[in-house]
């Protein structure tokens, strides 16, 4: 699919793709989510889709989802949240925390930190944007029915140009693949692979 991207407008958002979130021998191991991964080559795909947004220009944004141990000041008020306190998951400065091997941060990128499933929620992303004059956010990461579709949604009600990388995101499972990309998403943002936006950014100017 055709996509066309200014990367001096553009950031790319790499959300959560986090050992304890995608990895095996991560906290949510035994939810899919690292097969899932695996089957979706996500950290392959968004690393490269990274490179490229780098060379290009583009601004490289990690999102992770950082708790204090014990989930210090985690409001316990869903199940998703109450499964990061129990399985003592994403605590600051552990491996569980740390990004997937190949996405760590490089010279230039900036990194968000959260404690909600959206990115945007009381952290300072909005602001940054705002600041590097951005109007298109090209999201990847995991969850994509959950952190994925919450981000998404809430930078289209902020005005934003949403694109979500469809084998730059995963889940558990292609059934929440597909109910989140194909259903959930399809009035929201623009969705496309990983592929098309490294071609778009490789397009002389």
């Amino acid at each position: 699919m055709a996509i066309k991207i200014n990367p001096k407008t553009s950031a790319l958002i790499i959300q959560d793709l986090q050992n304890d979130v995608i990895i095996e021998g991560g906290a949510f191991a035994d939810s899919g989510a690292p097969a899932h991964a695996i089957k979706q080559n996500v950290v392959a795909n968004v690393k490269a889709t990274a490179e490229a947004a780098r060379k290009a220009g583009m601004q490289v944004i990690h999102v992770w989802f950082i708790v204090e141990p014990g989930a210090l000041g985690l409001k316990i008020n869903s199940p998703l949240f109450k499964g990061v306190k129990d399985a003592k998951a994403l605590v600051r400065g552990s491996w569980g925390a740390a990004p997937a091997k190949g996405l760590e941060p490089k010279k230039g990128d900036i990194v968000v930190e959260k404690m909600r499933m959206n990115a945007f929620h009381e952290t300072r992303l909005n602001t940054v944007l705002n600041g590097l004059g951005v109007d298109t956010l090209v999201i990847s990461g995991a969850w994509t029915n959950f952190s994925i579709e919450h981000t998404a949604r809430h930078a289209a009600d902020l005005g934003y140009r949403a694109v979500v990388l469809t084998d730059g995101s995963s889940t558990v499972n292609d059934q929440w693949q597909d109910a989140a990309i194909n259903f959930a998403l399809q009035n929201v943002a623009e969705r496309v692979k990983c592929k098309d936006v490294i071609k778009a950014l490789s397009k002389k100017k």
